[in-house]
């Protein structure tokens, strides 16, 4: 949301987001039945709410700390700095099918990569030596293949799943459980910064929010609603990665697990999500299989987003994707003739589910457009 273009209602919208009481259910049941947030929050203020709200509430209503709100906005005000709110075009559609969805999310970093297809990988923050390399793997590959990588900025596997699609000059998200402009846990200081600048930092949480436990289970839903799949590489039978894959499936997502050694509790929860019908995943490319279509899906929604008369441009990402050789061979192949994309596999040699990640990278960078039926084409000049 642009800060000077609609001041009155991102006002609106801050005072809304700091009330105490007024959770992201109540805000999306107020802009329904209002249609407008300086209604909604007209409305808050004659307590015509779902549920009544205790004095804390009440009292910012009446009267909103302009400190406060003064400085939410010179936040939004700094370069790459947005807030997205869920009646708004840039609002992630995928985020606003799963049950209690965000109303609204602070972004730092490339808000057009929340649109971009993503896999979610989470597990331990204690993890093993063999988690850690196991969720690098993963990463570095998928997001070679296109994929954003998706986690939470935790300790273990969130962190090795960021550091390494950023090492392979791909994209990552981090949701976090405390304001945008904060960092925990303290150590990753350094990798959020270069998630700030490479990716995206995204939190429901308004700036200055610490954090506080009952934030990492909110911040999980969101992680796995973005993501069109979520990756459980090591999980103890309490970890917090099996919140996420819950999500997950409530939201109708797919859920993947790595077995692991029978004598090692960092396995059992993937074990248990398994026996509860979580897809058993060895490799990338079973990942990628199942995400296809969904990634098609994806871009399909973009491709109406970005052909409506009044849809702002999607912004470039601020880092350039690395033109690798399966890139390189994709485009050579493709030519300006329309192709299918089994026709792109048999000339490719490159599997399907690669294939549908990567022509929808090069179609929101503009160098690939849809000709229909399934059947993509390079743009002139491209």
């Amino acid at each position: 949301m642009d800060v000077e273009a609609n001041r009155a209602g991102l006002e609106a919208w801050l005072i809304l987001l700091r009330t105490p009481g007024i959770g992201p259910a109540t805000l999306r049941e107020l802009l329904a039945r209002y249609r407008s947030i300086e209604s909604a929050l007209a409305a808050a203020r004659r307590a015509e709410l779902p549920r009544p709200l205790d004095e804390d509430g009440r009292a910012w209503l009446r009267t909103p700390d302009p400190a406060a709100i003064a400085a939410d906005l010179d936040w939004l005000a700094a370069p790459g700095h947005a807030l997205l709110t869920c009646d708004g075009e840039d609002f992630p559609s995928l985020l606003n099918e799963p049950p209690a969805a965000p109303a609204a999310l602070f972004v730092a970093g490339d808000s057009s990569l929340l649109w971009r297809p993503q896999v979610a990988i989470v597990g331990s923050r204690n993890a093993s030596h063999g988690g850690v390399a196991t969720a690098t793997a993963f990463a570095r590959a998928l997001a070679a293949a296109g994929f954003v990588v998706t986690s939470g900025l935790a300790e273990g596997i969130d962190g090795a799943a960021h550091a390494a699609a950023l090492d392979t000059g791909g994209a990552t998200i981090a949701v976090l459980g405390t304001g945008p402009d904060l960092v925990y846990p303290p150590r990753h200081r350094e990798l959020a910064a270069r998630i700030r600048t490479l990716g995206a930092l995204v939190s429901e949480f308004p700036p200055g929010t610490p954090g506080h436990p009952a934030h990492f289970p909110r911040r999980n839903r969101i992680i796995a609603g973005l993501a069109l799949g979520t990756l459980v590489v090591e999980a103890s039978l309490r970890s917090g990665a099996l919140i996420t894959a819950r999500n997950a499936t409530e939201a109708g997502r797919e859920v993947f697990a790595i077995p692991g050694s029978i004598h090692n509790p960092l396995a059992r929860g993937c074990h248990r999500l398994i026996r509860d019908g979580a897809k058993l995943v060895e490799t990338v490319e079973e990942v990628a299989a199942e995400l296809a279509p969904l990634a098609q899906s994806l871009g399909a929604r973009l491709r109406e987003r970005l052909a409506a008369p009044d849809a702002p441009a999607p912004s470039a990402p601020p880092h350039p994707r690395p033109r690798d050789p399966d890139y390189a061979r994709l485009l050579d192949a493709l030519g300006h003739d329309a192709l299918g994309i089994d026709q792109l596999a048999a000339r490719t040699g490159l599997a399907v589910p690669a294939l549908s990640s990567m022509l929808l990278m090069l179609e929101l960078e503009g160098e690939v457009a849809a000709a229909g039926g399934g059947a993509y084409a390079r743009r002139t000049g491209g």
